[in-house]
């Protein structure tokens, strides 16, 4: 049986008090820092989508909380966290950034408030995804964690990520010099929401895992 390990460590949100941040914390692969924790491929569950229609948006609560009661929501944290030469109004709202080498291929992109589509937050297991394998049957508390959660969290290029839309590994794949990173994302996400995944989704994993 095939056995992939892969290091990885919990990304956690790096905010900053100043109201112009000019080096935003890098986007470190998670299999880089330590301490480490061996993620084993085999350890996810296997099974097939159930699609029956049901999915909305709003079962995974309103679209970004302030989970960590840190005054700011999710989505500003993760720019601050993602993004480079920062700023802020009110140590909080992101006005302006630079994303640098946008991890699913579409380069560098600036960002600001009167263009917000240029850079969206995506969540590397998708929300729709995880509703069709399980997430249904998820209370709503859990529902919100999972949508808020910084692990399962990047700002990309919103281009790239319409081309991405709800597919697992089986259907799309990020850039090479990526893909040991969101599969490790990927993964560990799964995991610490006992997520399977499909067949094809483990074989795509797995092949990504290889780069690594």
């Amino acid at each position: 049986m095939l056995r992939v390990a892969l290091a990885a460590v919990c990304a956690g949100l790096t905010l900053t008090s100043c109201s112009v941040s000019l080096t935003a914390p890098d986007r470190e692969p998670v299999n880089a820092d330590a301490p480490e924790s061996t993620v084993d491929l085999e350890r996810l569950r296997v099974a097939e989508e159930v699609d029956d229609g049901s999915y909305e948006r709003k079962a995974f609560g309103s679209s970004w909380k302030d989970v960590d009661d840190n005054g700011c929501d999710t989505r500003n944290d993760i720019l601050a966290r993602d993004l480079v030469e920062v700023e802020k109004r009110d140590d909080c709202v992101v006005l302006s950034g630079v994303l640098k080498d946008d991890p699913y291929g579409d380069g560098s992109i600036d960002f600001t408030r009167s263009r917000p589509t240029e850079i969206q937050i995506d969540h590397v297991y998708p929300l729709a995804l995880a509703w069709r394998m399980g997430a249904s049957k998820w209370d709503k508390a859990r529902r919100e964690e999972f949508a808020n959660d910084p692990r399962n969290l990047l700002a990309v290029g919103g281009r790239a990520n319409q081309r991405k839309g709800d597919s697992g590994p089986e259907e799309w794949q990020p850039p090479q010099d990526f893909r040991c990173d969101y599969a490790s994302r990927f993964t560990r996400v799964a995991l610490a929401y006992d997520l399977p995944v499909t067949a094809g989704a483990e074989d795509g994993l797995a092949t990504m895992l290889k780069s690594c």
